[in-house]
């Protein structure tokens, strides 16, 4: 298992060689595979990796959903012609190629692969390296922020093309999410490509989806200073991801024990403020806002409470050794430094 990992290494280590090895595929790609090779990696992927961006060697699900709704869905329905295979069928290709890709790997495609999710993660890096006060969302205002990723989804990557492709909606509006989505802007800007920062001026409406898009793009990097994964919390494809979490091989797995004393330690080192990881136990612990980074594993202080799981086998489970290993690099909460520990029966053994 991974905690058996060399003393020099950890989880997150080895999720940083992951984040490096899939950025560079998932923004500069092509350069190595060939724009045309195989028409890329994938065209279905369950992170934001962006079509907009020339460079990359595969992009995310939501633009040929998006693309699906509008031109074969919409249209199809518009003309009362006989639903068939050739409207159906993409649909189904993009569908069942982000399950497959689900199935393996889940959630993990949030906080191991996605280029936007790599880059708040860096960036609140350098915010702490510059000193900036750090903040978490209190539970409260965490439940406001959840349903806004459903609300997305359903409006700019469903509702919304489908309604262009009837009709109802203007003809610009067949990928609305995409207008918008500020990995649009990241990831093209890192290749070099300002033309997507650029607001169009051929109509209002583009004008806005613009202004909206460089909005969003000025909040992640701003945001993520001082907060931890910012539009990860209202992220469409998180939402996609959470309908079929408990259908994917790996997953978290929190099991109850007399071990765990409600120490919240877990809770502090979730970047999504995931409260019920240490409230809950079994399905419930294993939120919808999960992105299976695995930090609250690295942090509990208990044998085997908290454990990433692929089928019937532990890829990583919490360790009390790991832990008293991890905590002298770095706290719960991301500070390079060391911390102490919260709880009273602890400091002894770690002193």
């Amino acid at each position: 298992m991974l905690e058996r990992l060399p003393s020099s290494w950890n989880l997150a280590r080895l999720r940083l060689v992951v984040q490096l090895f899939t950025f560079f595929l998932t923004v500069w790609g092509s350069t190595v595979l060939g724009y045309y090779a195989a028409d890329k990696i994938s065209t279905a992927l369950p992170a934001l990796s962006c079509a907009y961006d020339q460079q990359n060697g595969g992009y995310c699900v939501l633009i040929p959903l998006q693309h699906q709704m509008h031109h074969r869905i919409g249209e199809a329905l518009v003309k009362a012609q006989q639903i068939s295979q050739q409207v159906l069928l993409p649909t189904l290709i993009s569908l069942g190629s982000f399950a497959l890709f689900f199935f393996v790997l889940g959630k993990a495609f949030c906080a191991w692969v996605c280029p936007l999710g790599t880059v708040q993660e860096w960036l609140n890096r350098l915010g702490r390296r510059l000193g900036l006060q750090q903040n978490a969302i209190a539970p409260r205002a965490t439940a406001r922020v959840r349903p806004w990723k459903w609300l997305i989804l359903l409006s700019l990557v469903f509702a919304v093309p489908l309604a262009a492709g009837m009709g109802v909606a203007p003809h610009s509006l067949g990928n609305p999410y995409c207008d918008v989505c500020p990995s649009r802007v990241v990831t093209t800007l890192l290749t070099g490509n300002v033309d997507e920062f650029a607001v169009n001026e051929s109509s209002w409406l583009k004008f806005a989806l613009g202004a909206v898009a460089n909005t969003l793009f000025g909040f992640v990097v701003i945001a993520a200073l001082a907060l931890r994964q910012p539009f990860c919390r209202i992220c469409p494809m998180l939402a996609m991801n959470a309908m079929l979490r408990h259908a994917s091989l790996t997953r978290l797995v929190k099991r109850q024990s007399d071990k765990c004393d409600k120490c919240g330690i877990c809770h502090k080192a979730c970047p999504m403020d995931i409260h019920e990881i240490h409230t809950e136990h079994g399905r419930k612990a294993f939120h919808e806002d999960c992105t299976l980074c695995g930090r609250c594993a690295e942090y509990c202080p208990d044998d085997g409470v908290i454990s990433i799981r692929f089928g019937p086998w532990a890829v990583f489970q919490s360790s009390r050794n790991y832990y008293k290993q991890r905590v002298k690099n770095e706290s719960p909460n991301g500070d390079p430094k060391p911390i102490r520990i919260v709880r009273k029966k602890d400091a002894a053994d770690l002193a």
